[in-house]
C-alpha cells in the first residue's frame, strides 16, 4: 500500500504507529482466509493519489467503500465508468442539477472532481465484499482522523462537505475553525429528502472564489 508523496510527508509519523502494522496484518489475514476486499490494493489510497495535500480545496467525507463487485475504486461516492451509479450518487446528481444546472452525467466516476481538488475521502478505506462496515474498528478511523487533522492545520481555508451524521461526527473538530463547513443529510434514499436543496455545490464555489481560489467545475467528465 503506497501513499502519495505529499500525504506521506504529512502523515509519516502516523504511518509509523504500531496500529498501522496491525491494520496491515488484519488485511493480510482477511485475504489469506479467501475474503474479497474492496477496493483492490492499488486503489486503497486512490483519493490521496488523485488529490495531493496541497491541491485540496474541498473534502467530501463518506463512510466506507461500496461493497458490491466493481464499485469501489477508492473515491467516496464515486464508481468506475461502466458501473451503474448507486442510489446515493444518483441523488447527488439530482442535487447537482438542481443547484448548478449540470445535467445528469452518463457515468458515476468523479475523478474529474478529484483532479480539481475535491478530496473524496471515506472514513474507512477498505471493506469485505458484501459486508458493509466489516472493516470498522480496525484502525482506519484513526488514520483518517489524522488525515483530517492535517487538513485542518492548513492556513488557507478549504471546504468540508459533511453529508450525514457519520461524516459530521467525524469532522466535528472542523467546526469553529477558519474552514467552511457545510452540513446536510446523507444523500441515501432514506434521508435524501433532507439532502435535496442543500446547494452545497454553489456554496462551495462561492466560498472558494471569496478566498481567491478557482471554483470547481462540477461537470462529471
Amino acid at each position: 500500500m503506497k501513499i502519495e508523496k505529499s500525504w506521506y510527508e504529512k502523515l509519516k509519523n502516523e504511518i509509523e504507529q504500531p496500529y498501522i502494522k496491525e491494520l496491515k496484518g488484519f488485511l493480510e489475514k482477511e485475504k489469506g482466509e479467501g475474503k474479497i476486499i474492496y477496493p483492490p490494493d492499488p486503489l486503497i489510497f486512490n483519493a490521496l493519489l488523485q488529490t495531493p495535500y496541497d491541491k485540496v480545496k474541498a473534502v467530501v467525507v463518506g463512510q466506507d467503500p461500496y461493497h458490491g463487485p466493481g464499485q469501489a475504486h477508492g473515491l467516496s461516492f464515486s464508481v468506475p465508468r461502466g458501473v451503474t451509479p448507486p442510489p446515493s450518487l444518483k441523488n447527488i446528481f439530482k442535487e447537482l442539477q438542481a443547484d448548478v444546472g449540470i445535467p445528469t452525467p452518463s457515468h458515476g466516476c468523479l475523478i474529474s472532481w478529484a483532479e480539481q481538488g475535491v478530496l473524496l475521502l471515506n472514513a474507512i478505506l477498505t471493506v469485505r465484499a458484501g459486508e458493509p462496515k466489516s472493516h470498522w474498528g480496525k484502525g482506519w478511523e484513526r488514520f483518517t482522523d489524522a488525515l483530517i487533522d492535517a487538513l485542518v492545520k492548513r492556513s488557507d481555508p478549504i471546504v468540508f462537505l459533511l453529508w450525514g451524521k457519520s461524516a459530521q461526527e467525524k469532522c466535528h473538530k472542523v467546526l469553529g475553525t477558519h474552514h467552511a463547513v457545510f452540513q446536510a443529510a446523507h444523500p441515501s434514499p432514506y434521508s435524501a429528502e433532507n439532502f435535496f436543496g442543500c446547494r452545497h455545490f454553489s456554496k462551495t464555489n462561492a466560498f472558494l472564489q471569496k478566498n481567491g481560489k478557482d471554483p470547481i467545475d462540477w461537470t462529471v467528465r
